[in-house]
């Protein structure tokens, strides 16, 4: 196995990693290095969880050179507020030992406060598309010297709508750049991007599109509803000391609160949950309490699915089974990280099995069902959701009114309903005098 130092590194970096107590590169990370070093557009395929933030990272901090202009030459964009903050952290861990700058920048803040930031210099810059965007159209941001730009889970943001905004930011910037894009998925709308804004890349796999992970143990259990699935839940986690970091998705918000309400009472303070739908510092507080283990069990939405790097997550859980086949693989890989294994276990309802078949066509393996405890209690007990629908014509009791049908008959309507005819000058005047005016009696012969 090689090491960072048999790459093409120089002191800072090396320093910085040793700092860091990182010594060999993962797949992607040794794959793509010398092809970004030639300068050549590259399209990276890993699954999460391979490193592929170092992946980028390293061989475009190893080309940046000190500028007295102080606009990005490196500029990535990410789709998550929380993805900013950690690929920005990334970032300065191994610009330790450089004179590098980086800023932040990401919708839900301040954007005047943003602006001032952006304006007094940087070397990199990680961004959201839309509030990117934003700053560029307002002048703030100074595409002009951007040497590389990263586009990182991409496929994640063609999903949540930026297309235009990330079009709109490719048309803006320089022509004579280097492109990165990497992600864990490769669908039809990146192709389409990649057609259209990238010069010739080269496609590097760490891992097939839908391979999992060796090292994360997968298995399910066939569960009937939302409370048998909370009473599931409740005794796989008590007392079981191994589960020390757990994540547990939902599908939904609503979903996310519903099971955070149930959990607390039964597991207090260590019980936490995110979603889009919470205030900003209140989930960067969330994350960051469970990345201490100040908390043990963090439930959320698929908002944390994609790229946030929390280390030593334990357990995976599915309590509901996402109906995208490539989301599933993005949950199960925030466990079993970097060559250490990990446990994913989902939640299946009879209504997810088709969810399930498209997740093993994906894998090209089936996930292990196992058989409910024997102690676990099952719920009769329904949410409102899961109430059987009854859709019932309605029947009218009362006796229709008798209607007395004559014969077709259609009143005219009022234009059509006057008479035309010519009235008489003998008759206005009549009707204007109140009696007949004539001019008098004509006379039988004429006058001598």
């Amino acid at each position: 196995m090689i090491t960072f130092r048999e790459l093409n590194l120089n002191t800072p970096l090396i320093n910085a990693l040793d700092d860091l107590g990182v010594v060999n590169p993962t797949s992607i990370q040794s794959k793509v290095f010398s092809v970004i070093m030639s300068g050549k557009d590259v399209l990276g395929i890993a699954q999460t969880g391979t490193g592929k933030t170092f992946a980028y990272l390293l061989p475009c901090l190893r080309q940046w050179k000190f500028s007295k202009i102080k606009n990005p030459q490196i500029l990535i964009i990410v789709p998550t507020r929380e993805l900013v903050v950690q690929v920005a952290e990334e970032v300065r861990k191994l610009s330790k030992y450089l004179n590098l700058i980086v800023g932040s920048v990401y919708g839900g803040a301040n954007i005047n406060t943003q602006a001032i930031m952006v304006s007094k210099g940087l070397d990199v810059l990680v961004a959201t598309p839309g509030r990117l965007l934003d700053l560029m159209l307002k002048g703030n941001v100074n595409p002009k010297f951007v040497k590389h730009l990263i586009i990182d889970e991409v496929d994640e943001m063609l999903s949540l709508g930026f297309r235009f905004q990330l079009t709109s930011i490719l048309e803006i910037l320089p022509v004579n750049r280097q492109n990165l894009m990497f992600s864990a998925t490769l669908t039809d709308e990146v192709e389409s991007l990649l057609d259209s804004y990238f010069n010739f890349p080269v496609k590097i796999e760490a891992a097939p599109t839908g391979t999992p992970l060796d090292n994360i143990s997968q298995t399910l259990y066939n569960v009937p509803n939302f409370y048998s699935k909370v009473n599931l839940l409740t005794l796989l986690l008590t007392p079981k000391e191994e589960m020390s970091k757990v994540l547990v998705f939902t599908a939904s918000r609503k979903l996310a609160d519903d099971l955070f309400e149930q959990m607390e009472p039964k597991f207090p303070g260590q019980v936490g949950v995110i979603h889009s739908n919470k205030a900003q510092n209140f989930r960067f507080r969330a994350v960051d309490s469970f990345q201490k283990g100040e908390i043990r069990i963090l439930i959320a939405t698929d908002i944390i699915a994609r790229g946030l790097d929390i280390s030593e997550v334990s357990h995976v859980f599915n309590f509901d089974l996402p109906d995208e086949a490539e989301t599933y693989i993005h949950r199960i890989g925030r466990t079993g990280r970097y060559d250490k294994m990990g446990i994913a276990i989902s939640f299946v309802l009879p209504k997810d099995w088709s969810f399930l078949a498209a997740i093993e066509s994906l894998m090209k393996m089936k996930v292990e069902e196992i058989p409910l405890p024997s102690d676990l209690v099952l719920s009769e007990e329904l949410t409102d959701e899961e109430q059987p629908k009854f859709f019932m014509k309605e029947i009218s009791l009362l006796k229709p009114a008798v209607v007395t049908v004559g014969p077709a008959f259609h009143e005219k309507s009022e234009k059509n309903q006057k008479t035309n005819y010519t009235i008489r000058r003998k008759d206005k005047l009549k009707a204007k005098y109140k009696k007949p005016k004539t001019r008098g009696q004509k006379p039988t012969k004429r006058p001598k």
